[in-house]
């Protein structure tokens, strides 16, 4: 992507060492790390399992081996070019702007906004889905009209959101602590159903190669929680300073490990136990898997957990989703319409930009659409670029990330990058 000359340049840091006096492991660690595995624990329980086993066994092998460091590595690089920002109270966009200027920083603005405010429309047309089916087939009510439902679930997730970032981090946790402990206990609850049957013999080595390649993008976009990386990396550079960098890795670390543990544990219980004809009718359906299973399981307490599970997910989900997306909106209309901040003050347009994403996520879920659709136009190949090819980018190009160059790790992001972002666009012509 072609970039101006930035408007006024940022030096290196000096003298930025790793600090060695990072205070131990301690609750503001632990919450964050609890937000950002609920930002991307709500795509990995509710449609992971639908797509990837749709793959087969085999290929969902190997995407299971190279998740963890894919999302590791790409997650990390896109904290450390904010920690590194000689200004702690910026966040991406403004970050953006000052390492490749104005121009560029507009452009890269847009595109996370556009990487992150499907996904909040995803969720509202998700938790619309969950509900009425849970209404329905669990409590045998009959459903409210759409336009209503819609409108109090989105709300009440909005609410939370509204209330500020403390309230949210609370919320958050009070859901993913429930949500770990009985992922886990649905994961084992499945293993009875387990069943090789259909799932057929290995795949020829052209066939295993594509069925891998348009795996990938599922998984980034599963494992994906950088909505909530920006706001994450502020925070702990105005907590740690200098040392905010080698505590991120610490806390992404943490994070990825609970994701691969028990968001992959989850998919493949769910795939053996549904098998491929089950997870067709899962994404014919448009429901979450969970959904699904609670409806086709002859077992009474996936029918409760599946619905409460699924609700949960998405909630802790929409959470961190929202920040981004308030994040990427707030800096397109500074960028676009008042690049001074003197003619909307940060209360019109914090305001503003909320009643944007109440209203549209709202109306998601009234019309309904295919959620796999889109997350496989929209979402994918701009969360693809925006995680995997930015950062390496910005490290390659900006003085002040110079001491990230050089390593492993990046070349291995790069290409998983090309390789998520080349699998949706095959994906989309297919």
């Amino acid at each position: 992507m072609p970039v101006s000359t930035p408007t006024h340049a940022v030096p290196p840091e000096k003298a930025v060492p790793e600090a060695s006096d990072v205070p131990r492991w301690n609750q503001f660690d632990t919450s964050w790390t609890i937000a950002l595995f609920g930002t991307a624990v709500g795509a990995g329980v509710l449609f992971l399992p639908i797509n990837a086993g749709l793959g087969g066994l085999w290929p969902l092998l190997v995407a299971t081996l190279l998740i963890g460091p894919m999302t590791y590595f790409s997650h990390r690089a896109l904290s450390r070019i904010i920690c590194t920002s000689p200004r702690p109270d910026q966040d991406i966009t403004g970050v953006v702007r000052d390492y490749f200027g104005e121009n560029a920083g507009r452009v890269m603005t847009v595109l996370y906004f556009l990487a992150i405010y499907p996904i909040v429309l995803i969720y509202g047309v998700g938790i619309t889905n969950t509900v009425e089916s849970l209404m329905v087939n669990q409590l045998g009510l009959d459903p409210w009209p759409r336009w209503l439902l819609a409108g109090v679930l989105v709300l009440a997730m909005s609410a939370v959101m509204v209330a500020g970032r403390r309230v949210m981090l609370v919320v958050t946790q009070a859901l993913v602590y429930p949500l770990i402990a009985v992922l886990f206990a649905v994961t084992l609850m499945l293993t009875p159903s387990w069943s090789l049957e259909g799932f057929g013999a290995a795949p020829a080595l052209g066939d295993f190669s594509l069925a891998v390649w348009m795996m990938i993008p599922v998984l980034v976009f599963a494992f994906n929680h950088s909505p909530a990386i920006s706001q994450f990396s502020v925070s702990l550079r105005q907590r740690y300073g200098t040392g905010s960098v080698r505590k991120a890795s610490s806390v992404l670390r943490v994070t990825t490990l609970l994701l691969v543990v028990f968001t992959m544990g989850f998919v493949w219980s769910c795939v053996l136990a549904l098998g491929p004809e089950g997870l067709q009718e899962a994404r014919d359906a448009n429901l979450p898997v969970l959904a699904h299973l609670a409806n086709v399981m002859d077992m009474p307490i996936i029918a409760w957990l599946g619905p409460a599970v699924s609700i949960a997910a998405i909630g802790s989900s929409f959470f961190g989703h929202w920040l981004g997306a308030a994040e990427g909106a707030k800096g397109i209309v500074r960028g676009m319409a008042d690049r001074t901040g003197d003619r909307i003050g940060d209360r019109p347009l914090t305001i503003g930009v909320s009643v944007f994403l109440i209203l549209t996520t709202w109306l998601a879920g009234v019309l309904n659409p295919s959620i796999l659709s889109l997350i496989e136009s929209l979402a994918g190949p701009v969360i693809a670029a925006v995680l995997y090819l930015m950062p390496m980018y910005a490290i390659h190009r900006v003085p002040a990330l110079a001491r990230f160059r050089g390593r492993v790790s990046n070349v291995f992001v790069v290409v998983a990058g090309v390789v998520a972002v080349s699998g949706i666009l095959l994906g989309l012509l297919r």
